[in-house]
């Protein structure tokens, strides 16, 4: 029997004849029936698994629309509720209880020739904390857009969940919960065969931490990152290298370019230099400290030492303004930018902000509102356009909204946000959000680190992923928006990669020869023609 003879037997005839816009417009119906956002979560990740094409040619063509639906702020429910909504297997699942069979387990994966690996461990997901396994969805979340926004072919990519228990007790107590019902250990052996397996199994494989809690990010990061710091395995194999930490990185390089824009909008108000600034940080956690290194990067990198860069910067925490002397003990991660010992001691965020008098309020505190009504106008009384990122995610943890902050200012606010926010009309004008989600920065770093065949990711890839994202708006952006348009993240991601692969061969880590001697342009075209493009019947 042909294989013709197959599909016709198995599809209506009105599918064969209507061909991709059927598929797609179906689907889209479909999905537009679902009442509430985990049902069209549900929905699109069982489309994923079955008409894989058919969904990525709907997620490339409404990329805005649906993009809510298959990451943030959706994905945060879809982690909390997994054991409630599991289907089938969407992750390969690596349990402690399995430590001294990892690469035996990992070598069952269908799909041989991986690109990429996102690996959680499901220790702090978003703003919600420890979900156990339930954070194997970030990753699935993650590779999605990879596939959608860079063009990464699926069959190259996979989702990792490391079960090592959990601290959340309502998982713990709860029967349908899927993971270890144990408390969450830190075993930096278990990570090390981790990382040893995927590197014997996978050899060509990119590997993006993902959600681990901040002090067991920045340490793989540091552990893994360059191959001269490499882990060895039994036979003497270094397997350090290929691997970056989003939360770190992607995220510090995604709020950099917001950042370069928005100052550059409020000097053409203020007259101010472009690095005349002073910056608060609400949030010290594994993405507040890196979004602040890559910033401290951008200083130094532009004629400051390190110390005068890091003077730009006040770091916040729970407990008020980070410093040598605040009696407490801090985290190895939050002492590169504590104030040095003899300095005040401010303890409440309002009182940071009236004394200091930042020129750019950055939220990664995960506390909803703490961007209240006070500090805001403080800041918009200080300054003729204030500069003011809530970054936390999922919406409800949002430092504060769109349409406050335009309120608060009275439409003077320069802003960004890590959850979307709908447009605000307010004194008969009408204002965009800006939305600086990793979404803009990751597929793009991880699509040039996979077609250079980079061996490590480096600082200097990471930096110019930030530079191209803020040199990537249109004429039709540029005067009012710190990011490009959403609908145009396939270009956007080539354009990144680029530069990225750039990078990789200009510091000697691109081990494709292909790209030693080509021009931009034909990186950018060699980039493009590899970027998969779906074509579902």
């Amino acid at each position: 029997m042909s294989t013709a003879t197959v599909q016709r037997g198995l599809a209506p005839a009105s599918i064969l004849q209507g061909g991709v816009v059927d598929s797609v417009q179906r689907a889209l119906s479909q999905l537009n029936a679902k009442d509430t956002p985990i049902e069209k979560y549900i929905f699109l990740s069982q489309l994923r698994s079955t008409a894989k094409d058919t969904f990525y040619r709907l997620l490339i063509d409404n990329i805005i629309d649906i993009c809510p639906y298959v990451y943030t702020p959706t994905v945060g429910a879809a982690c909390q509720l997994y054991s409630n909504i599991y289907r089938k297997p969407d992750a390969l699942y690596l349990s402690y209880q399995d430590r001294g069979h990892l690469a035996e387990i990992m070598s069952n994966w269908p799909q041989k020739d991986i690109r990429i690996a996102v690996v959680s461990d499901g220790s702090r997901i978003l703003g919600l904390g420890d979900l156990g396994i339930g954070g194997c969805q970030i990753s699935v979340g993650k590779l999605t857009l990879y596939v959608g926004g860079a063009g990464i072919k699926p069959e190259g990519t996979l989702p990792i969940i490391l079960d090592m228990g959990t601290n959340n007790e309502a998982l713990l107590n709860d029967p349908l919960y899927l993971g270890l019902k144990m408390k969450r250990v830190y075993d930096d052996e278990f990570m090390d065969e981790f990382y040893t397996a995927t590197r014997t199994v996978f050899k060509d494989c990119l590997i993006q931490f993902e959600d681990f809690s901040s002090e067991s990010a920045f340490k793989y990061l540091d552990r893994y990152r360059y191959k001269k710091n490499a882990v060895i395995s039994n036979d003497g194999t270094p397997y350090g290298g290929k691997c970056f930490n989003d939360d770190i990185q992607g995220t510090g390089a995604v709020i950099l370019a917001g950042f370069i824009n928005a100052v550059k909008l409020a000097s053409a108000a203020s007259g101010r230099s472009l690095f005349d600034q002073r910056i608060v940080f609400f949030g010290a956690g594994s993405a507040g400290v890196g979004v602040a290194m890559q910033l401290v990067e951008f200083f130094t990198r532009n004629g400051f030492t390190l110390e005068e860069a890091k003077q730009k910067f006040y770091l916040v925490d729970s407990k008020g303004l980070v410093t040598d002397d605040r009696g407490d003990k801090l985290p190895e991660h939050k002492k590169a930018l504590s104030r040095k010992a003899g300095g005040p001691q401010y303890r409440t965020l309002e009182e940071i902000v009236e004394n200091v008098r930042p020129t750019a309020l950055i939220g990664l505190s995960t506390v909803g509102g703490a961007f209240n009504e006070k500090v805001v106008r403080m800041m918009a009384e200080f300054k003729t356009r204030p500069i003011i990122f809530p970054l936390s995610n999922p919406s409800h943890l949002s430092e504060c909204t769109f349409e406050d902050a335009i309120k608060w200012t009275n439409g003077k606010v320069i802003f960004a946000s890590g959850s979307p926010f709908k447009a605000v009309t307010y004194n008969s004008k009408t204002y965009e959000s800006n939305q600086g989600n990793n979404f803009l920065s990751f597929p793009g770093i991880g699509l040039g680190c996979i077609l250079s065949k980079a061996n490590e990711v480096n600082d200097d890839m990471i930096y110019e992923s930030a530079l191209a994202l803020s040199e990537s708006l249109d004429e039709t952006e540029s005067a009012t928006l710190l990011y490009p348009r959403l609908h145009r993240i396939r270009d956007v991601s080539a354009t990144i990669a680029t530069r990225v692969a750039q990078a990789a061969a200009k510091t000697g880590v691109a081990e494709n020869e292909k790209l030693y001697g080509m021009s931009t342009e034909q990186i950018l075209e060699y980039i493009k023609s590899k970027q998969y493009n779906p074509s579902p019947f």
